[in-house]
């Protein structure tokens, strides 16, 4: 782990995945229920979130599954999708700290755009679906289509906003954040797939983003090391 500076720095960074934790459900999954294929996109998606399947492969597949799936249907069904509980005042909270803050989803625009005005959040990066006539082409073209991705556009964040990867933060819970979570200043592990703990400094499970906040509050930026695989129960 790469040790963050001290917390009174003025320029800090916090990077939050989407799907499953500043939201509560796959985007992916919701789309497929109402497409009627979610039994066999939640298969792929839990063997690609557990690192038996490449997220690129198994993205393509995902989407491909979503063809013909009206616009209007799909709005509908992220629309209704929750906020984490504890998202908001998580996001109130690093704001007030004076984090800058991202959102790098390998999921899709047309929740992304939606949530990250909500949330207040100042940089969003998401996959955008293909649409022809009103209508899903089961294809998908975006920044964040590959394993690596999300790494690539974390240290492009990083350097836009003047910090170096080791003076961030980052909370996620899928294979897809280990790439982050490995160059990151402290990672943030909330719910996450068994193959995302061994990266994580702080494991979290339980379902509350407030949770976060103490271990922001607590960090000793002279001492990170002893911070390291420390798993919060309870909030």
């Amino acid at each position: 782990m790469n040790c963050p500076i001290n917390d009174s720095t003025e320029n800090k960074l916090i990077v939050f995945d989407m799907d499953s934790t500043l939201i509560d459900a796959e985007t992916i999954d919701e789309l497929a229920r109402a497409a009627g294929v979610v039994s066999k996109v939640e298969e792929i998606t839990n063997r690609a979130m557990h690192g038996d399947l490449d997220f690129e492969q198994a993205l393509a597949e995902r989407v491909r599954l979503l063809e013909g799936l009206p616009v209007e249907t799909a709005l509908d069904a992220v629309n209704q999708i929750n906020l984490m509980p504890g998202a908001a005042e998580l996001v109130l909270y690093v704001k007030s700290r004076g984090y800058k803050t991202a959102m790098i989803s390998g999921g899709f625009t047309i929740a992304a755009e939606r949530i990250g005005k909500t949330l207040g959040i100042d940089f969003v990066v998401s996959n955008e679906l293909l649409v022809e006539d009103g209508y899903l082409l089961g294809e998908v073209v975006g920044p964040v289509t590959q394993s690596d991705s999300k790494a690539k556009v974390f240290e492009e964040l990083a350097q836009l906003y003047n910090v170096r990867p080791e003076q961030c933060v980052v909370v996620g819970d899928g294979a897809n954040d280990a790439c982050i979570f490995e160059i990151a200043g402290f990672a943030i592990a909330f719910n996450p797939k068994p193959i995302l703990r061994e990266y994580a400094d702080v494991v979290i499970t339980v379902k509350d983003l407030r949770a976060v906040i103490p271990v922001l509050e607590s960090l000793s930026y002279q001492c990170c090391n002893q911070a390291q695989h420390v798993d919060i129960e309870h909030y």
